[in-house]
């Protein structure tokens, strides 16, 4: 049985599904972060705008330690209190994420299924992330539009869960050659630029 890793692209699913109709889909695992990430900093944006105070504590928590609310609740320090820059204070990661979350309830429900779906992914949890998708209760947030994005992939979504196939490798080349081709403002021979593609895959 074929099969085929690509992004939420919607032409690409029904092209590979024309081709080969019995082919398995994966949506890449990075690209399903992403999107999640991306509703998680919509939200968090939109929540920093409605603060009035701008001297808050809380107001320098959502806008300077935003990459606290990306990371796997799992690796979030909450025994050792460090020096938070933009806050200007000592505090553990997890207190500064629970003061955010306890101001704004529905910032936290984005949050919440923000980590759901990270522990489904690097736990490779489809059935998890069925659960998380079928029980999803919308409250009109950011998270709405990407759960139903989810949804309308089904089947190739908890496949990414299913197989351990990824594009991750590909796209990680195509950046290293985007970012050659900066750095060296271009080529006059297409054979030297192959060749030092050939050394960086090296």
């Amino acid at each position: 049985m074929p099969i085929f890793t690509y992004d939420m692209n919607a032409e690409y699913g029904s092209f590979i599904h024309r081709l080969f109709p019995n082919a398995a889909t994966i949506i890449d695992r990075f690209h399903i972060i992403q999107l999640a990430g991306r509703a998680l900093d919509n939200e968090r944006t939109q929540t920093i705008r409605t603060i009035q105070d701008k001297h808050s504590r809380i107001y320098h928590i959502l806008k300077s330690q935003w990459r606290l609310f990306h990371l796997d609740e799992i690796k979030v320090n909450d025994s050792k209190a460090v020096y938070l820059r933009g806050i200007n204070e000592y505090m553990t990661q997890q207190n500064a994420i629970d003061l955010a979350l306890d101001a704004f309830p529905r910032f936290r429900s984005v949050y919440q299924t923000y980590q759901g779906i990270l522990s489904a992914i690097h736990q490779k949890d489809a059935n998890a992330f069925q659960s998380l998708l079928t029980n999803y209760q919308p409250t009109s947030n950011q998270m709405d539009i990407t759960i139903n994005t989810f949804i309308k992939n089904g089947s190739a979504l908890l496949n990414s869960c299913r197989y351990p196939f990824s594009n991750g490798p590909i796209e990680g080349l195509n950046r290293k050659i985007k970012a050659l081709k900066r750095n060296c403002f271009g080529f006059r021979n297409i054979d030297n630029f192959f060749i030092r593609i050939s050394l960086i895959h090296e």
